[in-house]
């Protein structure tokens, strides 16, 4: 009887896992045909700074070849201050494209380890989000979940490789179980359902826990095909593999921060839970997350660093998103974010708002004290993820937009912000952005760096990012000038996917008429939670995600 009883509930908590745990979205509208972006055979871009993720300091002016996708040549064409001598630069031949980016800066193109595409749920068409993250010079996306299904995704990551859609590199790795007729709870099924994802085209896993004997089976097989894999260690099943468990048995990164203070315990085993929590109740679950780092071993303990050296030596990546929860220290902030007013669609806002069922919406009586212990909790997991890197281990940049109040683009560059807060020097922050990403996806020999024949993947703008993270909003950057008018600076100038150039700005002026459209469809004004309302904007809540 106990033994059927233990079946029984082992298959429960599997299908919990591989289905309800995992973001599972109704299809989104596809991408159109592309109708943006400029290339050639042969393209040089102009008299820029480059800030590249190699660990050089800026270094300019520079001339850079492109023929057709790849970077053919980086010739240095002077000294900052003395005109350029012609003679010295890359010939125009007939046919090139010539871009004048005379005083602009040029980095790698941005990758987002954590890039869900959105759902049914946030009512965003592929396009709105496509847009968005090329806009902010995003050209890599991982997609952990494939939430809009595999099929869907991959479609969406064949024509992306053949510029036929307006969209970042697509990197699709399907949510363990999905496609699944039954829970997997053998290690022969995890084995083969592995076998088969990868033969369908999946370009590596994305779990949320099992069953141990389940877990490693996948995670090994995973590893000998040589796929990567991502993990969001969920509180049902991270006292059983936390994050060091599961890098031991071959998971490649890690996603937030879920499964590392479980893995530094030193005084207890398990969360200290209290007596009326309920996982299904979110204010519950994030509420008593953000207590957890305060439970872990004290920093800078012998525990401490044997946990971080060992993940260190596994050479495991760490892919913090940080943003993601700073709704959760400063509800406010994320919430009144500027962009919301032009950028964010009826759907999206209505899915933020408090909610009792959607995902992420966890607003039922979040105020100080929350925010007090969820500073706490930043305090102590920007140090950890700081001193990893200090140390050599690789840490990336990923967003999770779509959930508590971060938008798509503009999320990703407030996560450059955070990794400066943790302790990132700008150039580290680039790093985090660029190359290491590139090695996560195990890709640094195509993209990351601006090097001779890598692919032509590149941000530029027109300030400084080094001097000032906000230039790369869209939204730009506050600056009084000398005559005492107040101006807004910065925005990605020009983002450029696989050689194809895109006028950053127009990307986000097509972004802002979808969102009016919208609105004008709706009669929407943006209503903060528990305002009289505006229009037609009567919901504050969204359906089950």
């Amino acid at each position: 009887m106990l033994k059927t009883y233990r079946y029984t509930m082992l298959k429960k908590i599997t299908l919990l896992l591989s289905l309800s745990s995992t973001i599972v979205f109704a299809q989104i509208e596809k991408a159109p045909n592309r109708a943006e972006g400029e290339s050639a055979n042969r393209t040089i871009i102009r008299g820029v700074t480059l800030i590249n993720s190699t660990g050089a300091p800026p270094m300019g002016p520079v001339d850079i070849v492109i023929e057709k996708n790849k970077i053919a040549q980086i010739k240095q064409v002077g000294y900052p201050g003395v005109p350029i001598d012609p003679k010295s630069r890359p010939k125009l031949n007939e046919g090139d494209k010539e871009l004048d980016c005379t005083g602009m800066y040029l980095m790698p193109g941005f990758i987002d380890m954590h890039g869900h595409i959105g759902g049914k749920s946030q009512g965003t068409p592929a396009e709105y989000v496509f847009k968005l993250w090329l806009a902010h010079g995003i050209t890599t996306i991982r997609d952990p979940s494939a939430g809009n299904g595999l099929d869907w995704t991959l479609d969406q990551k064949r024509r992306s490789e053949k510029n036929e859609i307006t969209a970042p590199r697509i990197k699709a790795y399907t949510a363990f179980g999905m496609g699944s007729d039954k829970p997997i709870t053998t290690p022969e099924e995890a084995r083969q359902w592995v076998r088969d994802n990868a033969a369908k085209g999946a370009d590596g896993i994305k779990f949320f826990g099992a069953e141990p004997a389940v877990f490693r089976a996948a995670l090994e097989e995973n590893k000998k095909i040589g796929l990567r894999s991502a993990c969001h260690h969920a509180q049902l099943e991270v006292a059983r593999m936390n994050v060091l468990a599961t890098a031991k048995a071959g998971l490649t990164s890690m996603e937030h921060w879920y499964g590392l203070p479980e893995a530094l315990f030193d005084d207890r085993t398990l969360q200290n839970y209290p007596a009326d929590y309920n996982y299904n109740n979110e204010q519950n679950r994030f509420e008593e997350a953000g207590k957890l780092w305060k439970q872990a071993a004290e920093p800078g303990s012998e525990k401490w660093n044997q946990v971080m050296d060992e993940l260190i030596k596994i050479d495991f990546t760490l892919d913090p998103t940080f943003n993601i929860y700073e709704a959760n220290r400063e509800l406010m902030l994320a919430r009144r974010a500027e962009w919301h007013d032009e950028y964010t669609l009826p759907s999206v806002w209505r899915f933020y708002g408090p909610s009792r069922i959607s995902h992420g919406s966890y607003w039922l009586n979040w105020g100080t004290e929350q925010e007090v212990a969820w500073k706490e909790n930043y305090r102590i997991w920007m140090r950890f993820v700081n001193e990893y890197k200090n140390k050599g281990g690789r840490v990336t940049t990923g967003s999770d937009s779509g959930f508590i109040y971060q938008l798509y683009g503009f999320a990703y560059i407030r996560e450059l912000e955070l990794l400066r807060e943790a302790g990132f020097h700008p150039l580290e922050v680039i790093r985090a952005a660029t190359i290491k990403g590139a090695e996560a996806l195990g890709m640094a020999d195509q993209i990351g760096s601006v090097e001779v024949g890598k692919l032509a993947d590149f941000v530029i703008t027109e300030e400084n990012p080094l001097a000032n993270l906000k230039t790369l909003y869209g939204t730009g950057a506050i600056k009084v000038n000398d005559k005492n008018e107040v101006t807004r600076v910065g925005g990605v100038k020009y983002t450029v996917k696989d050689g194809v150039v895109y006028d950053a700005k127009k990307l986000l002026a097509d972004v802002r008429k979808i969102v009016a459209d919208a609105k004008a469809k709706e009669n929407f004004e943006i209503t903060q939670p528990g305002m009289p309302q505006k229009g037609a904007a009567k919901m504050q809540g969204a359906g089950k995600n």
